[in-house]
């Protein structure tokens, strides 16, 4: 009996991993430039560093495009659909979620808070400050946040901790939901 059962419990976890669809591929960081221990800016051949090796999909000649009605812009790299000017309201992560889902604009109405991913997807690793480039009138957005942005995601022991990409240098920190941050809201776009 015992031998039957772990044989079934082998059957499903095969059967379950056969349903996964093949990895999709992640996209270039943006980052062309390799770097010294020090922090200087050094030749890439043979570093093997990113600004070197590039790896990952080749981002589109336009990443973004403006919407008909001027509000929302289409990343072409993701599909994903945002706010082209998010608001300067800093809230609560519970806030931010009903904001992002209660949203209607751009004649949508499904949008919602990103996920740390989707939310990361934005940042452009060459740059300094990506609120900057992405303000830039070549991206399209405006009024993004050298700040801290929510993400739907939270934790993964804990929902009172949810994680947040700061816009100025790329980087994801987690902290309380209590805290009050920016929200960007996404859509799945295309």
């Amino acid at each position: 009996m015992l031998k039957r059962m772990f044989m079934f419990m082998i059957a499903m976890v095969l059967a379950a991993g056969s349903a996964y669809a093949a990895p999709a591929d992640l996209p270039k960081t943006g980052q062309t430039t390799c770097y010294d221990a020090a922090g200087g800016v050094i030749s890439c051949t043979s570093t093997g560093q990113d600004g070197e090796l590039q790896k990952g999909a080749a981002w589109p000649s336009t990443r973004f495009t403006v919407d008909g009605t001027g509000l929302c812009i289409t990343d072409n790299l993701t599909g994903l659909m945002w706010v082209k000017a998010p608001d300067s309201t800093t809230r609560t992560w519970a806030t931010a979620l009903t904001y992002a889902n209660d949203l209607t604009i751009c004649g949508y109405t499904d949008w919602r808070l990103p996920n740390v991913n989707e939310l990361e997807s934005l940042i452009n690793a060459e740059q300094t400050n990506t609120a900057t480039w992405l303000n830039n009138s070549a991206q399209g957005f405006s009024n993004v946040q050298a700040n801290f942005y929510w993400s739907s995601t939270t934790y993964a022991s804990t929902t009172t901790l949810a994680w947040f990409v700061t816009m100025w240098n790329g980087l994801v920190y987690g902290f309380y939901t209590t805290n009050a941050y920016y929200a960007w809201p996404v859509r799945a776009g295309q």
